[in-house]
Protein backbone atom coordinates (compact mmCIF):
# COMPACT_ATOMS: atom_id res chain seq x y z
CA UNK A 1 0.00 0.00 0.00
CA UNK A 2 2.68 2.66 0.64
CA UNK A 3 4.06 2.28 -3.00
CA UNK A 4 0.76 2.76 -3.99
CA UNK A 5 0.00 6.01 -1.90
CA UNK A 6 3.54 7.51 -2.89
CA UNK A 7 2.97 6.47 -6.64
CA UNK A 8 -0.34 8.67 -6.27
CA UNK A 9 0.76 11.26 -4.77
CA UNK A 10 3.82 11.36 -6.97
CA UNK A 11 1.38 11.44 -10.08
CA UNK A 12 -1.11 14.68 -8.72
CA UNK A 13 2.61 16.64 -8.50
CA UNK A 14 3.11 15.67 -12.11
CA UNK A 15 -0.39 16.74 -12.72
CA UNK A 16 -0.20 19.76 -10.92
CA UNK A 17 2.63 20.93 -12.57
CA UNK A 18 1.06 19.99 -15.61
CA UNK A 19 -1.90 22.23 -15.26
CA UNK A 20 -5.08 20.04 -16.26
CA UNK A 21 -7.62 20.46 -13.75
CA UNK A 22 -9.54 17.78 -14.85
CA UNK A 23 -6.61 15.79 -15.21
CA UNK A 24 -5.78 16.29 -11.55
CA UNK A 25 -9.12 15.59 -10.20
CA UNK A 26 -9.64 11.68 -12.18
CA UNK A 27 -7.09 11.47 -9.24
CA UNK A 28 -9.58 11.38 -6.77
CA UNK A 29 -12.46 9.66 -5.72
CA UNK A 30 -16.01 10.76 -6.15
CA UNK A 31 -16.68 12.35 -2.43
CA UNK A 32 -13.44 13.60 -0.81
CA UNK A 33 -12.55 14.45 3.03
CA UNK A 34 -11.60 18.01 1.61
CA UNK A 35 -10.13 20.77 4.26
CA UNK A 36 -7.99 24.04 3.86
CA UNK A 37 -7.02 25.76 6.86
CA UNK A 38 -9.10 28.82 5.98
CA UNK A 39 -11.70 31.07 7.95
CA UNK A 40 -15.35 29.53 7.30
CA UNK A 41 -16.40 32.97 5.73
CA UNK A 42 -13.36 32.83 2.99
CA UNK A 43 -11.67 35.88 1.84
CA UNK A 44 -12.95 37.67 -2.12
CA UNK A 45 -9.10 37.21 -3.33
CA UNK A 46 -9.07 33.80 -2.96
CA UNK A 47 -11.95 32.02 -3.76
CA UNK A 48 -10.95 28.85 -4.36
CA UNK A 49 -10.41 28.67 -0.87
CA UNK A 50 -13.62 26.85 0.57
CA UNK A 51 -15.45 23.61 1.10
CA UNK A 52 -15.06 20.96 -1.56
CA UNK A 53 -16.59 17.39 -1.39
CA UNK A 54 -16.94 16.11 -5.08
CA UNK A 55 -14.46 15.04 -7.90
CA UNK A 56 -15.96 18.02 -10.16
CA UNK A 57 -14.89 20.19 -7.34
CA UNK A 58 -11.94 19.29 -7.27
CA UNK A 59 -11.49 20.21 -11.13
CA UNK A 60 -13.45 24.08 -10.03
CA UNK A 61 -10.75 24.27 -7.47
CA UNK A 62 -7.59 23.64 -9.53
CA UNK A 63 -9.34 25.46 -11.83
CA UNK A 64 -10.00 28.76 -10.13
CA UNK A 65 -6.26 28.43 -8.84
CA UNK A 66 -5.38 28.31 -12.79
CA UNK A 67 -7.03 31.58 -13.23
CA UNK A 68 -5.98 33.57 -10.58
CA UNK A 69 -2.18 33.13 -11.19
CA UNK A 70 0.16 33.72 -14.24
CA UNK A 71 1.52 30.27 -15.68
CA UNK A 72 4.93 28.90 -15.17
CA UNK A 73 6.15 30.26 -11.83
CA UNK A 74 8.46 26.83 -10.94
CA UNK A 75 8.63 25.84 -7.07
CA UNK A 76 11.70 26.92 -5.43
CA UNK A 77 12.64 23.78 -3.74
CA UNK A 78 11.29 20.02 -4.39
CA UNK A 79 8.48 19.13 -2.47
CA UNK A 80 8.91 16.31 0.38
CA UNK A 81 6.39 12.98 0.57
CA UNK A 82 5.90 11.06 3.79
CA UNK A 83 4.31 8.08 3.63
CA UNK A 84 2.92 5.61 5.89
CA UNK A 85 -0.06 2.86 4.69
CA UNK A 86 -2.72 4.44 2.97
CA UNK A 87 -1.67 8.16 4.18
CA UNK A 88 0.85 10.87 3.11
CA UNK A 89 1.69 14.19 3.82
CA UNK A 90 3.64 16.30 1.65
CA UNK A 91 5.56 19.18 2.64
CA UNK A 92 5.83 21.84 -0.23
CA UNK A 93 6.92 25.64 -1.15
CA UNK A 94 4.02 27.15 -3.52
CA UNK A 95 5.58 30.23 -5.65
CA UNK A 96 3.27 31.81 -7.84
CA UNK A 97 2.49 35.44 -9.65
CA UNK A 98 -0.85 36.73 -8.53
CA UNK A 99 -2.85 38.21 -12.35
CA UNK A 100 -4.65 40.89 -10.35
CA UNK A 101 -2.03 42.92 -8.60
CA UNK A 102 1.04 41.29 -10.47
CA UNK A 103 2.50 40.33 -6.73
CA UNK A 104 4.73 37.39 -6.07
CA UNK A 105 4.81 35.43 -3.40
CA UNK A 106 6.08 32.11 -1.81
CA UNK A 107 3.84 30.43 1.12
CA UNK A 108 4.70 27.08 2.46
CA UNK A 109 2.24 24.23 2.87
CA UNK A 110 1.61 20.81 4.06
CA UNK A 111 -0.86 18.56 2.62
CA UNK A 112 -2.74 15.69 4.15
CA UNK A 113 -3.55 12.59 2.04
CA UNK A 114 -5.30 9.47 2.29
CA UNK A 115 -5.10 7.01 -0.18
CA UNK A 116 -7.70 4.14 -1.44
CA UNK A 117 -8.19 2.09 -3.87
CA UNK A 118 -5.77 4.16 -5.99
CA UNK A 119 -7.79 7.54 -5.16
CA UNK A 120 -7.68 10.68 -3.31
CA UNK A 121 -10.17 9.97 -0.20
CA UNK A 122 -8.75 12.93 1.85
CA UNK A 123 -6.96 16.34 0.93
CA UNK A 124 -6.50 18.38 3.78
CA UNK A 125 -4.52 21.68 3.27
CA UNK A 126 -2.91 23.50 5.69
CA UNK A 127 -0.64 27.20 4.06
CA UNK A 128 0.17 30.55 4.50
CA UNK A 129 -3.17 31.63 3.55
CA UNK A 130 -2.53 34.83 4.46
CA UNK A 131 0.25 35.30 2.16
CA UNK A 132 -1.64 34.26 -0.65
CA UNK A 133 -4.38 36.66 0.00
CA UNK A 134 -2.30 39.56 0.60
CA UNK A 135 -0.77 39.05 -2.70
CA UNK A 136 -4.48 38.45 -3.94
CA UNK A 137 -5.69 41.97 -2.79
CA UNK A 138 -6.11 45.48 -4.10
Amino acid sequence: MPTETRAVIEEFLTRVVAGDPDRIAELFAGEVDWQLNWPAEGHPAVPWIRPRRTRSDVADHFREIAEAHTPGTPPSRAPEILVDGADAVLFAEISQIAKATGRAYTALCALRFTVRDGVITRYHVYEDSLSVAVALGE
